[in-house]
């Protein structure tokens, strides 16, 4: 009895609110009357699609509402309404989801109103009855969950009435993707511009500065050699160190444009040479089917992942072990690669103090890592409560 009760005010608290909304409503009709007659009239053109953003905005209300009644979304879809005042005039008119917002409001008037007074009658003799039932009969109540029904009927014909049609559906999933899309691509440029700038400053910096100082000590040597050959020999020696450090360098530019190891060893074993570098102890594991160059005897069936994928996997664990060991003051990470049919998951969890989101800044590694992975059309995960632990889950569609 007392679940029963439980649940009757909750469907009671839900028909209230869809009362309220219908009470809306009817403050509606004179606005959209209002709208009417100035758009006719021409005056008031700039009314309309105000007054159509107004009924959407009731219209999501109703969505939520419906949605966290019955825990299933309840999608929307709109034509944007943008642009110069006649385009968003002719947007608002020939939107189909402005006709169905309006045959919904006009129906919530009605039976918005109807249900919350139909839950209230049934609230005096389904506390007589379901007494009787629950308490003396020892049965379980039945006028109660009636009430429970209405806000079940109410959900379904909002349900019914604000349910996009396929094909707007279809646009509004389209015209997210392609602004999904554009998003990403403005990322993917600003990460390939900061990459671009980042090799230039490292040539510029390093190798650059030591080949002009070797150019410089070989120059040198040139014109002792003959009267100081000891100089001359030492300035060599110099020459050839620094011609080692510009080699490592440059190694170290490659490396960080698209590591060799990739190529040579895979994606597995390029991790785990990261894990062995990086400073801390790091358990790597893989789980799902070894690619080529990924295990001493590959299955020939299974391929590797793209050679994109691959690098935004292995840069990805890379910013996060150097994260870890820089500022997380962690000691011991792990490092989880799974491949799946469609995907590859990169997990990397550090047993740090945690906060990596709160002192995530623009051009951090972080945001590089979030821009390189939705430039593949990924998607990363970042939980670094305070105090710990860290953890990054990457997800990168690709075909093995």
């Amino acid at each position: 009895m007392r679940d029963a009760i439980r649940e009757a005010a909750r469907a009671s608290l839900h028909l209230l609110s869809g009362a309220a909304i219908a009470v809306l409503c009817q403050l509606m009709v004179p606005v959209a009357l209002f709208t009417v007659l100035l758009t006719v009239t021409v005056i008031g053109a700039g009314v309309l699609p105000e007054s159509v953003l107004l009924l959407r905005r009731l219209a999501g209300r109703e969505r939520r509402r419906t949605a966290a009644w019955t825990g299933a979304p309840l999608p929307e879809a709109y034509l944007p309404l943008e642009g110069p005042l006649p385009a968003r005039v002719r947007t608002a008119v020939s939107d189909p989801g402005t006709a169905r917002d309006l045959v919904w409001a006009g129906a919530q008037l009605v039976h918005g109103l109807l249900l919350w007074c139909a839950s209230l009658v049934l609230w005096a003799p389904a506390l007589m009855v379901d007494g009787v039932v629950a308490l003396l009969a020892g049965r379980r109540p039945v006028v109660l969950p009636l009430i429970g029904r209405l806000a079940d009927l109410g959900a379904e014909w909002s349900r019914v009435l604000l349910a996009p049609a396929p094909s707007a559906a279809r646009d509004a999933a389209l015209a997210a993707r392609v602004e999904q899309l554009t998003a990403t691509r403005a990322g993917a440029v600003a990460a390939h511009g900061a990459e671009l700038r980042r090799i230039e400053r490292d040539l510029h910096d390093g190798a650059q500065a030591r080949l002009v100082a070797l150019s410089m000590r070989i120059g040198l040597a040139r014109r002792a050699y003959d009267s100081d050959p000891a100089t001359a020999r030492k300035l060599l020696d110099d020459a050839q160190t620094q011609t080692e450090e510009a080699l490592s360098e440059l190694r170290h530019v490659v490396r960080g444009i698209h590591p060799p190891i990739l190529t040579d060893r895979g994606l597995t074993g390029a991790v785990r040479a990261l894990a062995a570098s990086s400073g801390l102890e790091v358990e790597v594991s893989v789980t799902g089917p070894a690619g080529h160059g990924e295990h001493p005897d590959p299955d020939p069936a299974v391929g590797r992942a793209p050679a994109a994928v691959e690098a935004a996997a292995y840069f990805v664990v890379a910013e996060a072990l150097t994260n870890a060991a820089k500022h997380s003051g962690a000691d011991r990470a792990s490092v989880t690669l799974a491949r799946e049919p469609s995907a590859l998951r990169i997990r990397v969890e550090d047993a740090g103090r945690g906060g990596a989101e709160a002192g995530e800044r623009d051009g951090s590694g972080l945001t590089g890592m979030r821009r390189r992975v939705a430039a593949l059309d990924g998607t990363v995960r970042l939980t670094s409560p305070e105090g710990g632990p860290t953890l990054i889950e990457v997800e990168l569609p690709c075909a093995w």
